[in-house]
């Protein structure tokens, strides 16, 4: 071991430093790093990229990490940030470690890698779980395809979207809020400065992620202060509701001020200073427990309009994109999902009351027949599907090429507990960690038929990152969106198809083009029978 670290010691001189005792070392700008090897990947594993957010830095936009004296040993994970434990499901599975100083990010990079290209994750998880280094998101197999994974942590919850007129008045920009937001654009900052000594290009970098994850690269896209910080885009089961102003009630929805208000009552807290002095781990836990739940911020600076308007501006960041959802979201988020009426003639009355003169439309898209499975399927639409295509159409309305996705592949487990396709079903064959998923997900089996598919998302995936075109070896060209509507209907393989659902898209472009008209209703998964009656055709919605 001296042996070996004295090996190191000489190679620190180099960027990237010779793997002869299986402990990578890399000068960074930030300082020298020493990771470990995961087969053909180097891997370093909690490298803080921002000075802890603790004490009177609590609810601050995050500070630059300082460049580091000496080597810093990257063989183990940061901790996870502070989070609400969730309850028992398929997506449970407990960070060993949580703390308030969870700024970190991980890195796997080709052995040999000279400006590849860079792939940023983000984790889903409401923006109230989660963390970077859960099993699904190794990044072993991405690095063996030439691509660099960067996975982030970023502030969650009360501690990452709290919004308050004190924070507010204490801020350069005069807002709060969005502290989660601007971890994410600090690590993509980070990435610029620091990547290359890893091998990675600053100029190839795409940023990528599913769920709540998906809502923060459609934040990325819009957000001024993340422009050019990125090339290609990602977005895996995004939903681009409606989101809280900063200061005026709209859409139906306080602002966020005034839930930073409501919040800090509950908590029995007078003064911002009051809520800093607090245990971080209880308060995330007392502030989930009193019914807040973090929301982004529309605050006209770091996110300067609700993301419809902003993509029907066409102001988002014009990159390459693609983007999906699966086609059984609901069936593990029956949360969102109303209860199911008593009989089919209640449940065609209440839309019908509901949705007026777009009642036959919806009827037809979902209809009385079946209408257990019309519940999740109106939910599915209203949050996921549509946005998907959204973005899909916005970004070729910017005259860049867009991939449209629909991931409908089913397997023995999950067909026994009627999992089909459910929500972030798509990400072991992403990352191809087919055998590492989480406790209580549905056992994917070791068959061929998942192996290839597996394999070919990771070479789509890989590829739109190398390049901003997914292709795959042994398997269908992926047609942009383009013209034709085109999209891949990726099942036991992958086939490209035209117009996903026909009228889905128009009728919940539809549904939110009356409520924004308004101005009084939210939009997102208030839709079908959870849906308050809809404001009448304007001029403007036809």
């Amino acid at each position: 071991m001296m042996l070996c670290r004295l090996i190191l010691a000489v190679a620190a001189t180099f960027a990237v430093a010779s793997a002869s005792c299986a402990q990578p070392l890399v000068s960074a700008p930030v300082g020298k790093i020493q990771g470990e090897m995961d087969g053909t990947a180097r891997v370093f594993r909690g490298i803080p990229y921002a000075v802890p957010p603790v004490g009177p830095l609590r609810w601050r936009a995050p500070e630059p990490m300082p460049r580091w004296k000496g080597v810093r040993n990257a063989d183990n994970f940061g901790p996870a940030c502070y989070q609400p434990m969730a309850p028992a499901g398929v997506y449970t599975n407990a960070p060993a470690v949580m703390s308030e100083d969870c700024l970190y990010l991980n890195i796997w990079a080709p052995q040999d890698a000279k400006k590849a290209p860079v792939l940023v994750w983000i984790h889903g998880g409401a923006l109230t779980g989660g963390f970077s280094h859960e099993s699904l998101y190794n990044g072993a197999k991405m690095a063996a395809r030439g691509v660099i994974l960067v996975s982030i942590n970023y502030r969650l919850g009360v501690l990452g979207f709290l919004a308050h007129p004190e924070l507010s008045a204490e801020s350069p920009l005069k807002t709060s809020g969005n502290y989660g937001l601007l971890d994410q654009i600090e690590a993509l900052r980070w990435v610029q400065r620091n990547i290359a000594a890893f091998g990675g290009d600053p100029s190839n970098v795409t940023i990528a992620g599913e769920s709540a994850g998906g809502l923060s690269v459609m934040y990325l896209m819009a957000a001024p202060a993340a422009r050019g910080l990125f090339a290609k885009a990602i977005a895996e089961s995004a939903y681009m509701i409606s989101m809280p102003a900063l200061k005026e009630r709209a859409n139906g929805t306080p602002s966020a001020e005034e839930t930073g208000m409501t919040v800090m009552t509950k908590l029995h807290a007078h003064s911002i200073a009051d809520l800093r002095a607090l245990n971080g781990a209880a308060m995330t836990v007392l502030a989930s427990a009193v019914g807040y739940a973090p929301w982004m911020t529309v605050d006209g600076q770091i996110i300067p309009h609700q993301l419809a308007d902003t993509f029907d501006r066409g102001e988002q960041a014009p990159v390459p994109l693609l983007a999906g959802f699966n086609s059984g979201e609901i069936r593990s988020l029956r949360v969102l999902a109303p209860p199911a009426p008593a009989t089919a003639a209640d449940y065609e009355k209440a839309i019908r009351a509901k949705y007026a003169d777009l009642a036959d439309e919806f009827l037809r898209l979902y209809p009385s027949a079946d209408y257990a499975e019309s519940i999740l399927k109106t939910t599915r639409d209203g949050l996921y599907g549509w946005t998907a295509e959204r973005l899909a159409r916005k970004q070729t309305g910017l005259g860049q090429p867009a991939y449209l996705y629909l991931f409908d592949h089913g397997y023995p487990d999950e067909e026994a507990a009627n999992l089909h396709g459910f929500h972030g079903s798509e990400l072991p064959y992403v990352f191809g960690t087919l055998d590492r998923t989480i406790p209580l997900w549905p056992k994917i089996p070791a068959m061929q038929v998942e192996s290839d598919l597996s394999d070919a998302m990771l070479d789509y995936w890989t590829s739109f990152a190398r390049t901003g075109q997914p292709t795959a070896k042994n398997a269908p060209a992926w047609p942009a969106y383009g013209t034709t509507a085109a999209y891949m209907d990726i099942a036991d393989s992958p086939h490209p198809a035209q117009h996903l659902m026909p009228g889905m898209y128009a009728l919940n472009e539809q549904v939110v083009c009356r409520r924004r008209a308004g101005g009084d209703q939210p939009w997102g998964w208030n839709v079908g029978l959870a849906s308050p009656p809809l404001p009448p055709a304007t001029a403007h919605c036809q």
